[in-house]
């Protein structure tokens, strides 16, 4: 078959069975993947490429008991503009999103436990960008000392222990946060960006998920921890025996208070 038939052979999506139109096809490591399957995954999956069909069934067979997760999910904390983080202390979980609650269902967002969270950080990425001015001749030429126009972009990067992505990176800010308090400023003058009203809210911003995330993980750890503590033996105050108390603390023989 020539160059043109292999351009416009049909191929059958390994994941679904279905026919892969025209531009259609999402290459895996050993086959083929259609749109429609692609579009199921997780959307903080980027190692598609070298991915197995083996490995793509397992994730949307998860992306599938996910949507039972989402059903059950309750917010009650959100942080976050564009795109939110969403807390369900009941549950000890979180899910990163742009929708909002009424639109959970169809979006599918990951739910994540608190205990999968390794760290997270606040990165705030600063941008330098020359400002130029017109000779005589019409070039661009630069201003002496050189002056620059300083913006801003805040990403939240959250590490996760996931068997299908490892990071949830995001930008907090729809748009670049300009720190220009004198509109250009030469080399010698860079702005103090703590001086604008739009860095602040959104270092907070970041700085209030880190916090919650971290809190949250390091709770629930040591719980955990604190469960595998073997149990020690009290006098009860109430019957007087030894006992090991239950998760109440009530005596196992006498049902009172033995602390």
């Amino acid at each position: 078959m020539g160059l043109f038939g292999k351009l416009f052979e049909k191929k059958i999506c390994d994941i679904c069975g279905g026919e892969i139109g025209m531009l259609g096809n999402r290459k895996l490591d050993d086959g083929n993947m259609c749109k429609n399957c692609a579009k199921k995954l997780s959307p903080w999956f980027s190692d598609r490429r070298r991915s197995t069909v083996e490995s793509i069934k397992n994730q949307l067979e998860y992306r599938e008991a996910n949507k039972a997760e989402v059903a059950k999910f309750n917010p009650t904390l959100t942080f976050g503009t564009g795109v939110k983080v969403y807390l369900d202390e009941d549950s000890r979980k979180f899910i990163v999103t742009r929708v909002g609650p009424n639109k959970f269902a169809e979006e599918n967002p990951d739910v994540i436990d608190y205990s999968a969270v390794t760290g997270v950080d606040l990165d705030i990425e600063e941008n330098m960008t020359e400002d130029e001015r017109e000779d005589n001749e019409g070039n661009s030429v630069s201003y002496i000392p050189p002056r620059y126009f300083y913006s801003y972009d805040f990403n939240v990067i959250i590490r996760v222990n996931s068997p299908y992505f490892d990071e949830i990176k995001f930008r907090l800010n729809s748009s670049d946060v300009e720190v220009n308090p004198y509109n250009s400023v030469s080399a010698d003058r860079k702005p103090y960006p703590e001086s604008n009203r739009d860095y602040c809210e959104f270092k907070k911003m970041g700085e209030d998920i880190k916090n919650a995330l971290t809190q949250a993980r390091r709770q629930v750890r040591d719980e955990a921890a604190a469960a595998r503590v073997p149990k020690q033996a009290v006098v009860c105050q109430c019957c007087g025996a030894s006992t090991i108390p239950d998760d109440n603390g009530r005596c196992e023989f006498c049902g009172g208070a033995a602390l």
